[in-house]
């Protein structure tokens, strides 16, 4: 029984070089770069994206280094991030302002009613960039046609409609939840659904209603009609640049950037460059890097300027990379990802399995423990991930560190409730063949009670390592880098090669990580309690 001396050894360092190997990966990681002078970020959608990129290199040419987070999720994290200091600037819209972030403001402020109450949080907005993106309500041309759909009062008439909403439209006040109220909605199947998504779920019939920007490129890629608000319920979408006042003092090119934007991009110029991204599936950062070009050239007028930068976005020709280069590059960029993910999952996974261990032999020890840290593990377990990665921005910025802290209370669950089961399941017969023996308790936990619960245990480590690879992909939405930057990517671009980039080697990962706990397993069992086991 040797073996059974050293498991919970060999457990704690299982926990600490998963936490250091992690925790190595993701220091290397943060000190690859140069540190940058200021930092913005960007919704998960293709326009804010666009415009993040052209701040960024509008800065850039003033000697300003940014580092642009991006596809960091919807409105709460931005804001978040731009509260808590972790980004100096990103781009907005006034209705998600005046609805969403500063509550008990009048719909239709105006800009300087906005600054007075941003300036209370620390922050400042631009004057427009020159354009409106709101939401509005789609469907076919073929539907419109056979039902006569203009107007959203139109969709009264005919709740059997199948609605498929993005999933911020849904809980936004300035959203559905007043739309049905105001047009008086009642359909009979309402479902969310992630904005990418939204126009496959409309063009192969699975949807008959969805939301969309009325800047979307797939407006007029598919000739959508766009139901006319007749009862203007939404506010204005003034597209501004939100961002603090400190950073701007501090960095005058940062404010000097975003001031050279305003009225610059008008609703034309937007919708092109989405297009060239969403539909001919161009790199995001040289269409925007092509209309900062056309931005600054002198012989073209402001009104020019921004049309002239879409349509010269649009026809740009770029050479064709060779089929050897492109494996390198998918092969550099995989093993990037796997480093990424690896940290995220390591770091998370070792922290948990150093604390979760304890807990979980402290709970078999003393039962009303048990059930107060069961209870306390499955409040955590149930906290959404989107949810639970908000409420670690402001404790860990952006990054790494709350994801690590998301996943961490993901794996505490599976790895505390395995250790007192596999600790309280232990046979009658043999606890007291180990009470006649007179061991102390401590010997009895280390030659009888671990070793017979290694199985339990195992598995239990196995669960939560297998579930970190999964939730993990949901880090990319706050920066945090791993297979889900390729498949959120690809979800926005509604590309399928892009989402398989980061769910395959994702998969894989689960199916190595399950292999290597059951291959743990088998060594950390002596093989006589291996034959009793199975016997």
């Amino acid at each position: 029984m040797r073996r059974c001396r050293t498991l919970a050894a060999a457990l704690g360092c299982l926990g600490c070089a998963l936490a250091l190997s992690g925790a190595g990966a993701v220091a290397a990681a943060a000190a690859a770069p140069p540190p940058a002078v200021a930092s913005i970020g960007s919704k998960n959608f293709t326009e804010s994206i666009i415009l993040a990129d052209i701040l960024q290199d509008l800065a850039r040419r003033r000697g300003l280094s940014l580092t642009h987070h991006r596809a960091m999720g919807g409105s709460a994290i931005l804001w978040q991030a731009l509260l808590n200091g972790s980004i100096d600037a990103y781009p907005e819209y006034t209705g998600t302002i005046t609805e969403q972030l500063l509550h008990g403001l009048p719909p239709h402020s105006s800009r300087s009613q906005l600054a007075a109450a941003l300036a209370a949080h620390g922050l400042g907005i631009s004057a427009s960039m020159g354009f409106e993106d709101r939401y509005a309500l789609a469907v076919r041309p073929a539907m419109a046609s056979r039902l006569h759909l203009r107007k959203l009062s139109d969709l009264t008439a005919y709740p059997g409609l199948r609605y498929a909403l993005s999933n911020e439209f849904m809980h936004r006040s300035d959203g559905w939840p007043g739309l049905r109220h105001v047009y008086r909605l009642a359909p009979h199947s309402l479902q969310g659904i992630d904005h990418g998504l939204a126009y496959r779920a409309l063009m192969s019939r699975a949807a008959d209603v969805i939301d969309v920007y009325t800047t979307d490129a797939q407006i007029q890629q598919y000739h959508l009609v766009v139901l006319q608000d007749d009862r203007h319920y939404f506010p204005g979408y003034q597209a501004v640049w939100l961002y603090r006042l400190q950073a701007a003092a501090r960095q005058p090119a940062l404010l000097a950037s975003i001031d050279e934007l305003a009225g610059r991009i008008d609703v034309r110029a937007m919708r092109a460059m989405n297009a060239a991204v969403q539909i001919r599936r161009r790199d995001d950062r040289a269409v925007a890097a092509q209309f900062v070009a056309a931005l600054v050239a002198p012989e073209h007028a402001p009104g020019a300027k921004a049309s002239g930068a879409g349509g010269a976005g649009a026809a740009a020709a770029r050479a064709r990379p060779t089929r050897a280069s492109t494996r390198r590059a998918l092969g550099a960029r995989l093993l990037q990802l796997t480093r990424e993910h690896l940290a995220l999952v390591g770091v998370s996974l070792g922290l948990a399995l150093l604390l979760g261990l304890p807990i979980g032999i402290a709970a078999a020890r003393w039962a009303p423990l048990g059930r107060v840290v069961l209870a306390a593990c499955v409040v955590a377990q149930t906290v959404p991930t989107l949810a639970m990665l908000v409420f670690m921005i402001p404790l860990f910025g952006i990054g790494a560190k709350p994801a690590i802290a998301a996943l961490f209370f993901y794996s505490l669950l599976p790895i505390v409730r395995n250790t007192l089961t596999g600790l309280t399941g232990i046979p009658a017969p043999l606890e007291e063949s180990a009470a006649s023996l007179g061991l102390p308790q401590y010997v009895r936990l280390l030659r009888i009670e671990l070793p017979l619960a290694t199985p339990m245990i195992i598995a239990g480590i196995s669960t939560a390592a297998v579930i970190n690879v999964g939730t993990a992909t949901l880090g990319a939405l706050i920066g945090a880098g791993g297979y889900g930057d390729p498949i959120l990517t690809g979800i926005r671009l509604n590309d399928l090669s892009l989402i398989l980039e980061g769910a395959i080697p994702a998969a894989a990962l689960a199916l190595v990580v399950m292999a290597a706990f059951q291959l743990l397993e088998r060594l950390l069992t002596p093989r006589g309690l291996r034959r009793f086991l199975d016997g």
